[in-house]
């Protein structure tokens, strides 16, 4: 999968390619699904000394843009960290999905534009 990542980094949302690792890709007859896995926190990261990893959230799946027209779904699995300096569980913000959508934010504003 390393060798496919320069091209992965221009078909998905750039919030993606920063934070989350391609784990699989699978085709089924005209559906692309894209299975990403979030990274943990780099040892130089200084809120690292306070969080740690305690596994995946359940895997959401999200819409994104069509890719040669196949239908493009993300199935995404998200850490969560436990803040051992106040003991509390903390998660990335999460604001690419669209606000009561299963889509991409920009795939939803693509969508509202082209429909006007």
């Amino acid at each position: 999968m390393e060798s496919f990542l320069p091209l992965v980094a221009y078909l998905l949302p750039d919030f993606l390619v920063k934070y989350y690792q391609l784990t699989r890709v699978e085709q089924f007859s005209e559906v692309l699904h894209v299975y990403l896995e979030e990274k943990n926190l780099e040892d130089t990261d200084p809120s690292r000394q306070q969080l740690l990893s305690k596994g995946f959230l359940s895997e959401i799946t999200i819409q994104d843009f069509p890719i040669r027209d196949r239908r493009v779904f993300l199935h995404i699995k998200r850490r969560r960290w436990l803040n051992t300096r106040i003991g509390k569980v903390e998660q990335r913000d999460w604001s690419e999905v669209a606000q009561g959508t299963r889509m991409t934010k920009e795939f939803a504003d693509f969508l509202k534009q082209i429909s006007r």
